[in-house]
């Protein structure tokens, strides 16, 4: 996709990759402008009103409440610079991240997101503020945003460092040079735009960062998914495993949220093996790690729609607090906490620990003769030779990873802001560690995978003409780049290469 332009058509995860990771351009229908236009409107008229509102004309934080501007009110110039002023002060005080800047694509992501709800026109953006971050966006001027300081309770931290140099502050790389942030917009050909009351509090109260994070973290954990199913399936060519548990009758006895899927999945990778014909399995009942793959994998496919379905409505909405609304009030609001986004997520990533898990276990069963009737750890040459047992290391060690990330991270908080902001849902920090299960999971992948193909090629009989399409697919690329085991070789290089293939041909049937 080379441009996508804001309408009010709902928007989706691929629309966040096609900006993020794919450089579409975005422009802006005629009826968001003027829908901004008209939300504007209400600002511009309630900063005057001397009715208190927070962010308008009222203070922040641990100040909520306080007016600002007071013995101003009937100088309109002065009040509206002063209200200005403390806009920009806003953008400055709540940038306290640190660490490690975001990506690239997840900064992009951010801006994307944010822009994304504020089409919505519940924030009362000045038009001229929400187009010059379009423009920045478009121009590829990238905020350096370290990626620490967000509680999920609106991602002040990170969207403050993102907005910085909107206003000639901050750092932003443009063309692979990291520069002063006025100067990524005058390189770019961008004017700064001029903030007016409520603006600073628009770009920076929401959890863009967090939703543009999680909208990529998820599109690639559908592909890990999608590489343990890879796997799965030659795992299953290499045990001569019993395939009736894929049978459509099976998931409509039992139509468990995401297991039809994961087992429609599953047997179209194995579409035109040998096993689907009576007698080719090896027994009548296989281990559970071979019997139950579509119910664990469709559990954590259907944590996965759940999140999706969480991201993609922030996506959709306008949480700005105080929200416009088209009586022509704004009001405070709790919109802005997503509590259930956490949740989903962390129900992902025990989903995604159950996918791994049971990849570590159909590994070891292909390792182990009493299971396969095959050399003990896949090795022609007996006890002179290890074959595949020491990769049971990395596999221990990989699951470790796993089991370590899977503990809850929303429920570890403290309160701040003189307690005002007492409840976090810390849903940055879920999505990190969501982020860094996808490596641990290519790479269980890599070695069931590299597992399984050993056990192909030592199976009889060895009818690989007969393995199913996807793992056909799986096993010609793998052997393209990596000849099967005979005598004792490193094996780091191997799964490294394994990883490699496994995301390519994920990749090449997305």
């Amino acid at each position: 996709m080379d441009s996508l332009e804001l309408t009010d058509r709902p928007l989706a995860l691929r629309d966040v990759e096609n900006v993020a990771r794919g450089g579409a351009a975005v422009s802006v229908s005629p009826q968001v402008l003027a829908r901004l236009h008209a939300a504007r409107a209400v600002v511009t008229r309630l900063a005057s009103s001397g009715q208190s509102i927070y962010g308008l004309n009222s203070a922040l934080g641990a100040n909520t409440g306080k007016m600002l501007a007071t013995d101003q009110t009937d100088q309109t110039d002065q009040r509206d610079s002063l209200l200005a002023e403390y806009q920009l002060n806003a953008i400055r005080a709540r940038s306290v991240g640190v660490g490690t800047p975001f990506p690239t694509d997840v900064v992009r992501a951010m801006l994307f997101a944010r822009i994304a709800g504020m089409r919505m026109g519940g924030s009362g953006i000045s038009p001229s503020v929400f187009e010059a971050l379009v423009a920045m966006l478009n121009a590829g001027v990238h905020p350096v945003v370290p990626h620490i300081g967000s509680i999920s309770v609106g991602d002040l931290a990170p969207l403050s460092a993102m907005a910085l140099p909107l206003i000639g502050e901050g750092v932003a790389e443009f063309r692979g040079t990291v520069m002063p942030g006025a100067e990524a917009f005058a390189a770019a050909g961008i004017a700064l735009p001029v903030l007016g009351p409520k603006d600073g509090l628009s770009l920076i109260s929401s959890n863009a960062a967090t939703i543009g994070a999680a909208a990529l973290a998820l599109i690639d954990v559908a592909d890990a998914l999608a590489a343990l199913e890879y796997s799965a399936a030659l795992s299953c060519e290499g045990l001569r495993a019993n395939l009736s548990p894929l049978d459509p009758r099976m998931q409509k006895a039992r139509p468990a949220p995401g297991q039809k899927e994961a087992a429609e999945r599953l047997a179209a990778l194995l579409a035109g093996s040998a096993l689907w014909q009576p007698g080719a399995a090896r027994r009548v009942q296989d281990p559970l790690s071979f019997r139950c793959v579509a119910q664990v994998q469709g559990a954590a496919r259907a944590a996965w729609n759940e999140a999706r379905a969480q991201v993609e409505l922030e996506l959709n909405s306008a949480a700005d607090s105080p929200l416009v609304l088209d009586s022509g009030e704004m009001l405070s609001n709790g919109n802005f906490h997503i509590p259930a986004l956490a949740i989903a997520l962390e129900a992902l990533g025990l989903g995604l620990t159950q996918c791994a898990a049971i990849s570590v276990e159909r590994s070891l069963k292909l390792l182990s003769p009493a299971f396969t009737e095959l050399p003990l750890q896949l090795t022609r040459h007996g006890p002179a030779h290890s074959g595949f047992a020491t990769v049971q290391k990395t596999l221990t060690a990989l699951y470790n990873r796993m089991r370590h990330l899977a503990n809850p991270a929303c429920l570890d908080f403290l309160p701040v802001s003189e307690r005002i902001e007492d409840h976090a849902p810390m849903v940055m920090n879920v999505v990190e560690k969501t982020v860094a299960m996808i490596e641990p999971l290519h790479y269980l992948a890599a070695i069931e995978a590299l597992i399984a193909a050993q056990a192909v090629d030592l199976r009889e009989p060895s009818p690989r003409a007969l393995l199913g399409h996807g793992a056909t697919r799986l096993y010609a690329a793998l052997r393209a780049q990596v000849t099967m085991l005979d005598g004792d070789r490193p094996l780091g290089p191997d799964i490294e290469a394994a990883a490699r293939i496994v995301r390519t041909v994920v990749k090449g049937v997305r």
